[in-house]
């Protein structure tokens, strides 16, 4: 009978009865639903007219603190609240002001009780805007956006009623348009997705080329989509959903505001037990990023709480991948930079009775329902005295450790705050043998250095319980933790242990072989920086885990190299070719453009002599249908040279294999245009060249369905081919480890830290387009 009642109750309010079927499903909407419909019904003393039904469903629906509720309703039943507007306007002063009593004057004035909009107003507001955009509204007539009409007269009209401000656009368009005539009813012509896409590249290039501000500046815009733009503003934490308030939380908030001056504080705390891949890329890029596009500031802190597994190695090129990608710490901490601090509040979670010393072994802490600990009880005093004996080093590693007295969203109880582990630390030593846990440090740590957005990926939200409930168990201030999804990658692993096994097993050379992911190995493949930071904005902030196509970060990565690699030319598989009738009796100098594109980015010089070599696939005895390069009878260019060859005598060895060609040549312009144009070299250098291909065959090599012999049993036995002597024009000799080049028809190709005098080894990066045999 009383779910009768409701339904009768919500239908009265204007709901559908389908509607109102679906809210009686909801337990918390239908209490709070009926509740303000009840009170609003002895407000009235009548029936509620839908306007105000609608109003008292939107409340119901959106209002977090129902403390507020008969507050709200009062003023919707006395129609005083009677638009959406100021509905969210009242929801929204609620929930920013969440202490005892409210003032009403100030909250009226918010919620623009009493203002009156006259159709006046509405009119001139409206006549504004058509003003404002005539132009284009005699263009595109009906096709014009009106919903941008609509908008600034509300930005002008914060309260008005939106269906007054409609019909009033429509009238005044109506008047000065006339009615619709038969173009107006097709649809506005689609711009086509290429086009956009270019626009987008060349934006993104010009910015390139306008600095590095401009360059983030682009990366955030793209960046903060999804997740970002539900942000609280410093200082408004409890406006979070899920954040836990006590009864010293404003006072709290109050002072990191005085501290920070209501700036943005972001931090990137990597483990310095191994090297940063793409998935810490997007990290980088969302926490200094962040912080940059609010003019705020983010640390580098290093979280050295596990001394077994740290190296100084780490620290370095942690430090240098986030310096390599654009971005400059505000400051670099440590998390052993606050162990005495941390300690001390250590000591006193156990004197408020929130921690314990316990003496279960690491065996039995695992699993989700572990038993609870027989030592969870022990009286204060005594856990005081065993932790203390702890830190002296009176117990053996796994005999002790101290835990703190909650239950985690993944059912893990009492986490671990401290254990105890006999190995020097690389910044403190021996002083301690006692060292927090991730679940304890990194919150407290945030609290230190009054972090606003603690931005962590998906995997940390079973954390997030335990790192409100910690901050606020000793009254200290409490900042957001702020979770998205990871970024992965097909074709790839990069966890440390397998990576640690690629390695022991000789399948890569170390953590920094071009066909890992780790971002020393991209680098050294001759990635630039601004083509990851693209990729990690174009991948965007959400919450879902992004696995993306390798060859989504390769489009990155040469959008960046065709504006800043030189040209140069290389043959990889060389074939010897005399030019017979060369027209000077010693070689030409050949002015090549850096940039053919832009030949104001100036030229190089390159020889062009009587012996040149060129690609061996680019001649063929017997060509096939549409092979368009050199064959008899079948002249080609010979690029920047300005001369074309034409084949004269094929010179072979012994075996038949074709050793050399002999060829004649005349200027291009002194006969018919040729059917192609091929790179080549004169007096070249000899180089080793390395190609690259993907490191394993299937795209999740460490999926047992996909792969049931395990990731190791995946690797591509052609993911890496040396050309040791590969001939490169001698533009290049000058060339230093990481100097980047776009090899004319082969591919963008970078310098590797192997090169040495007289002899340059060069990576191919990233071919010139896309493979289309990759899927």
């Amino acid at each position: 009978m009383a779910a009768l009642d409701s339904l009768s109750l919500f239908t009265g309010l204007g709901l559908s009865e389908q509607k109102a079927r679906e809210t009686l499903k909801n337990q918390t909407l239908s209490s709070q639903l009926r509740e303000a419909a009840t009170q609003a019904q002895q407000t009235l003393g009548s029936t509620i007219d839908k306007a105000t039904g609608t109003l008292l469903y939107g409340l119901a629906s959106r209002l977090r603190d129902t403390r507020r509720l008969s507050f709200l309703v009062s003023y919707i039943a006395s129609k005083k609240i009677h638009t959406e507007p100021q509905l969210s306007a009242a929801l929204e002063y609620v929930r920013s002001h969440p202490l005892d009593p409210i003032d009403t004057a100030d909250f009226e004035q918010e919620c623009g009780v009493g203002v009156t909009v006259t159709p006046e107003q509405i009119e001139e507001a409206v006549e504004a805007a058509i003003n404002k955009h005539r132009p284009q509204l005699l263009v595109e007539r009906y096709r014009f956006n009106m919903g941008l009409l609509m908008g600034e007269a509300r930005a002008v009209l914060k309260w008005a009623d939106g269906k007054m401000i409609k019909n009033e656009v429509d009238m005044q368009v109506l008047h000065l348009l006339g009615p619709k005539m038969e173009a107006d009813l097709e649809k506005k012509p689609k711009v086509a997705k290429a086009r956009l896409e270019e626009t987008d590249r060349r934006t993104a290039k010009d910015m390139i080329e306008n600095g590095e501000t401009a360059d983030q500046t682009l990366s955030l815009m793209e960046q903060l989509r999804g997740e970002a733009l539900k942000f609280h503003k410093p200082g408004e934490n409890y406006k979070t959903p899920g954040y836990v308030m006590t009864p010293h939380t404003m006072n709290l908030l109050k002072q990191h505001l005085e501290i920070t001056g209501g700036q943005v504080r972001t931090r990137f705390p990597p483990e310095p037990n191994g090297i940063l891949h793409i998935g810490h890329a997007k990290a980088i890029s969302f926490n200094f990023g962040y912080a940059k596009a609010n003019n705020g500031i983010c640390f580098l802190r290093f979280d050295d709480t596990n001394p077994e597994k740290e190296e100084a190695k780490f620290f370095t090129a942690i430090y240098d991948m986030v310096a390599w990608l654009g971005y400059t710490p505000y400051r670099v901490t440590y998390a052993s930079d606050y162990f005495d601090q941390l300690y001390a509040w250590a000591v006193e979670l156990i004197r408020r009775g929130l921690a314990y010393v316990c003496h279960q072994r690491g065996e039995d802490l695992k699993g989700h329902n572990p038993l609870p600990s027989p030592w969870r009880d022990r009286p204060m005093e005594e856990s005081l005295l065993l932790f203390e004996a702890m830190r002296k080093g009176k117990f053996s590693e796994g005999e002790a450790t101290l835990r703190m007295k909650l239950l985690m969203e993944d059912g893990k109880m009492d986490p671990v705050a401290y254990r105890v582990k006999y190995t020097p630390h690389h910044r403190t030593g021996d002083k301690w043998c006692i060292y927090p846990t991730y679940d304890y440090t990194h919150c407290l740590c945030d609290s230190i250095e009054h972090i606003t957005h603690s931005l962590c990926t998906k995997e940390f939200q079973a954390r997030r319980s335990s790192y409100f409930w910690l901050c606020n168990a000793l009254d200290v201030y409490c900042p957001v933790q702020w979770e998205y999804g990871r970024l992965n990658l097909h074709y790839a692993v990069v966890s440390k242990r397998k990576i640690l096994q690629l390695v022991a097993t000789g399948a890569v050379r170390d953590w920094d072989d071009p066909r890992l992911f780790t971002l020393t190995a991209l680098r050294r493949r001759g990635f630039p920086p601004e083509g990851i930071n693209n990729f990690c904005a174009r991948v965007g902030v959400t919450v879902a885990q992004t696995t993306m196509e390798p060859h989504l970060l390769e489009a990155c990565v040469r959008d960046v190299l065709n504006d800043t690699a030189p040209r140069a030319m290389a043959v990889l598989e060389s074939l010897r070719v005399t030019i017979t009738n060369f027209p000077t009796a010693k070689s030409l100098d050949i002015q090549v453009p850096n940039f053919p594109a832009d030949e104001t980015k100036g030229f190089h010089q390159v020889p062009f002599a009587p012996i040149v070599f060129i690609e061996r696939t680019d001649f063929k005895e017997e060509p096939e249908p549409g092979f368009k390069r050199l064959a008899w009878g079948q002249p080609v260019g010979l690029r920047h040279t300005g001369y074309v060859i034409e084949l004269q005598r094929v010179i072979k060895g012994p075996s038949g294999c074709v050793e050399s060609l002999e060829v004649t040549c005349r200027r291009a312009d002194a006969g018919e245009k040729p059917k192609a144009f091929i790179h080549w070299v004169s007096q070249p250098l000899t180089c080793e060249v390395r190609l690259y291909e993907r490191l394993f065959q299937h795209k999740n090599p460490e999926d047992p369905t996909e792969v049931p012999g395990g990731f190791l049993s995946d690797l591509n036995p052609a993911s890496l081919r040396v050309v040791e002597a590969a001939l490169v024009d001698c533009s290049v000799a000058l060339a230093k480890p990481f100097n980047k080049f776009q090899f004319e028809r082969l591919g963008y190709f970078s310098v590797d830290p192997d090169s040495h005098q007289g002899k340059l080894v060069f990576n191919r990066t990233v071919t010139l387009k896309e493979d289309p045999g990759k899927v």
